[in-house]
């Protein structure tokens, strides 16, 4: 792979026996400019600067790839400049080293547009910066490739990956992954940017799934003005909240698990995978039809309701059927997170057939077989909740020392600088902004029904329904669990419904979905609270044969 860094001159390449590819001039002259762009900001440090020839594959990332944008196909990058730097180098809390790091990609030929591209987890991590659609079947042409300059970032530290919560010890930290880092980049970025193109961006789009879908909104609710497109995939608009109810899940559950030799639950095993399977097949058979097809998919999804209680064994029954415990398991944790009054901490959830995927079991449950837990819930709300969502943060944090009466307070002040559940957004709306949020209705992590009633909300300060419609897009997507995955249709390209709702003012009436799941399906995604319903003739395959209503 051949590059053109500042360092080391094509020259100096020869004399060391490394071949150097013919520039055209047009691309000679890229690189050069690549080269001698400078940051006019004393607080910027570039650490990697380079003209990247057309053709480099992006290092793909499968385990992050829905979280970070990171590309999972082979498709060759177009050429460009290629700028890594460090904003605001610092010493912090006990002595560790912060900066908000950052990657900026700016093609040839640019097409004019700018994209922040959001992270996940804690962040702590400095993605590629590509622009793939962060959703993990997702095909579509990723932004640097349609021509968008696209930034990544590490949201204001490093950390040993994107589980690693220590950052929130430090005050300005857990100020820059809540929001500061994104005006922090797009600043540079955007300064970057007319320094090499010598023009500023038309539009400013921000793009993430997850955390990076909670950014996605943080962007259009702390920053109105710098960005005119929001794309939130999944987002965690109540981080601080979701995060008890991960500890509220393990211990529910936990109370249904068998014990191991040492006497710890074995959380993995509180619903083994036929019991799973055991429950999708009943939501199924309860709410499949409603939507008129029977096709292994809840499209219906506001009409389905369930009651596990009918799962229970009865007298002598051994086999089809859940013990009690693990009934009551499963009320507890649909019913959601409340306090020792009764008092919500997060939201119930929907039922959908998601509950049989390996996305629901990575976080609720795990595969471990012994007492030592390695569900996702198990394993990162520790250190999310003990170190960063508490104030004063606990390190160490046990999740069954968790007091469920005295946590809201405990979380409070994080979730007022983290949480997105902003509905003031006029300066947004007058600036022509336009947001689309995707989520999956089997999400394990952040419930569909949270989403719902902000959405409800929104609508209601923001003209109702008529008013919301105008600016924002709200797409369920059902037995689609964290970011792709689920009996779902997980290949969406929201990235081009939104250019077209920019540039020609069409805002879209759906998207059309596909996915692995399903082979050769189609199925349209409504603008909530419409949902797809068959028409009653057609191929049940086909997007063409439902309607939004």
């Amino acid at each position: 792979m051949t590059h053109f860094t500042r360092s080391i001159p094509a020259r100096a390449l020869l004399a060391l026996g490394i071949s150097v590819p013919v520039l055209s001039a047009a691309h000679a002259d890229e690189a050069s400019r690549c080269l001698a762009l400078l940051s006019a900001d004393p607080a910027v440090r570039f650490i990697e600067q380079r003209y990247v020839p057309a053709g480099e594959r992006p290092q793909a990332n499968p385990g992050r790839a829905a979280l970070t944008g990171e590309a999972l196909s082979k498709l060759g990058m177009p050429a460009h400049c290629l700028i890594s730097g460090a904003i605001g180098e610092r010493t912090g809390e006990g002595g560790t080293r912060y900066a908000t790091h950052f990657e900026l990609r700016l093609p040839s030929p640019w097409n004019g547009r700018f994209l922040f591209q959001g992270g996940g987890g804690m962040d702590g991590v400095l993605g590629q910066a590509v622009g793939a659609i962060p959703f993990r079947g997702a095909t579509a042409l990723p932004a640097l490739n349609r021509g968008y300059a696209v930034v990544s970032t590490d949201s204001g530290h490093s950390g040993q990956n994107s589980s690693d919560a220590r950052f929130g010890l430090d005050q300005q930290a857990r100020l820059d992954y809540a929001y500061a880092a994104i005006g922090a980049v797009t600043t540079q970025a955007k300064r970057l940017i007319h320094g090499y193109y010598s023009k500023s961006p038309s539009h400013s789009v921000f793009m993430g799934c997850s955390n990076g879908g909670r950014s996605a909104l943080m962007a259009a609710q702390r920053y109105p003005t710098e960005f005119d497109g929001i794309i939130a995939g999944n987002p965690g608009l109540r981080l601080s909240r979701a995060a008890v109810a991960q500890a509220w899940d393990v211990r529910a559950l936990n109370a249904a698990a068998p014990r191991a030799a040492d006497g710890r639950p074995i959380l993995a095993q509180a619903l083994t995978q036929g019991d799973q399977a055991l429950i999708a097949e009943h939501v199924l058979a309860a709410c499949d039809e409603l939507d008129g097809a029977k096709d292994g998919s809840i499209d219906a999804m506001g009409s389905c309701h369930f009651n596990p209680a009918i799962l229970q064994c009865k007298a002598g029954q051994a086999d089809k059927c859940l013990s009690a415990a693990k009934v009551e398991a499963l009320r507890s944790v649909f019913g959601g997170a409340h306090d020792s009054l009764g008092n919500a901490l997060y939201s119930d959830w929907p039922w959908d057939a998601g509950i049989a995927s390996n996305g629901w079991r990575a976080w609720k449950l795990g595969s471990s077989t012994s007492g030592e837990p390695d569900a996702r819930n198990a394993t990162l709300t520790p250190g999310s909740l003990g170190y960063y969502f508490m104030t004063p943060a606990r390190p160490g944090l046990q999740l069954d020392a968790v007091n469920f009466d005295d946590v809201a307070r405990l979380t409070a002040q994080t979730a007022a600088i983290n949480d997105t559940v902003s509905t003031q957004l006029s300066s947004f709306i007058a600036g022509g902004g336009k947001l689309i949020v995707v989520q999956g209705n089997s999400d394990p992590v952040f419930s569909a029904n949270d989403l719902r009633r902000y959405w409800q909300q929104l609508s209601a300060d923001n003209g109702a329904a008529a008013g919301l419609q105008s600016w924002a897009r709200l797409f369920m997507v059902p037995g689609m669990t964290h970011c792709g995955d689920g009996p779902g249709l997980d290949d969406i390209d929201p990235l081009t419904a939104l250019e077209q709702w920019q540039d020609r003012g069409k805002a879209p009436a759906h998207l059309l979905a596909r996915g692995s799941a399903f082979p050769g399906r189609t199925r349209p995604l409504c603008p909530y609270p419409q949902e797809a319903h068959y028409v009653g003739q057609g191929d049940v395959e086909k997007a063409e044969s439902f309607a939004c209503r």
